[in-house]
């Protein structure tokens, strides 16, 4: 058997795994900014099978079964409407994302832990306004003394963000990759110019 048609039929379906699938609300607006609501196509084909979702857009490559072809989808449309949180979930990620992933006492991005400003050997709890996102040579810096020992000046109080104001800062975070056909719907709500 020809070694060239065994690595192309093997290539083939891995290829396809790179069209993600942006995924809307009933309002037509992503579920989530940061991470991208995003579905493989694989996912999106069979949530529009089983009449789950609208397709709204579509890739030009074509997939196909013994009885079928399908445009292979690349924006859908969920039927029912999903519920967005109210409250923001206090997690690491939601943290970094609150700080907009720079180190909340000199900026810098990139590998960050988190600081209690009151450490928890002085009673320090682990909350929204007590904990911010640090880079290790400031987190180092600081130790278990408080901002005023330590010389460190933070460039803006923590606070508990609401869940819209995560999204928002979300969409300050685009992924690598965006498809032209999501561009409608991932700032639908931006400012438009005159």
């Amino acid at each position: 058997m020809d070694g060239d048609f065994r690595t192309e039929f093997v290539h083939e379906p891995r290829a396809l795994k790179y069209h993600p699938v942006l995924v809307l609300n009933a309002d037509y607006r992503p579920l989530s900014y940061f991470p991208l609501s995003l579905w493989t196509w694989q996912d999106a084909i069979k949530a529009a099978w089983l009449d789950r979702v609208d397709i709204v857009a579509e890739y030009e490559k074509i997939v196909r079964s013994p009885s079928t072809q399908i445009k292979i989808p690349s924006v859908v449309v969920l039927k029912d409407y999903v519920s967005p949180r109210r409250h923001a979930a206090f997690t690491r990620f939601n943290l970094f994302l609150r700080d907009e992933f720079q180190c909340q006492y000199c900026g810098a991005k990139g590998e960050l832990t988190f600081d209690h400003l009151v450490p928890r050997s002085a009673g320090g709890i682990t909350s929204w306004k007590n904990v911010v996102a640090a880079c290790a040579p400031c987190n180092l810096r600081k130790g278990s003394q408080s901002l005023k020992v330590s010389g460190l000046r933070l460039r803006r109080q923590p606070r508990q963000p609401t869940a819209e104001e995560l999204r928002n800062i979300g969409r300050k975070f685009p992924p690598n990759y965006l498809h032209d056909s999501w561009m409608d719907f991932l700032y639908w709500d931006a400012e438009l110019d005159a």
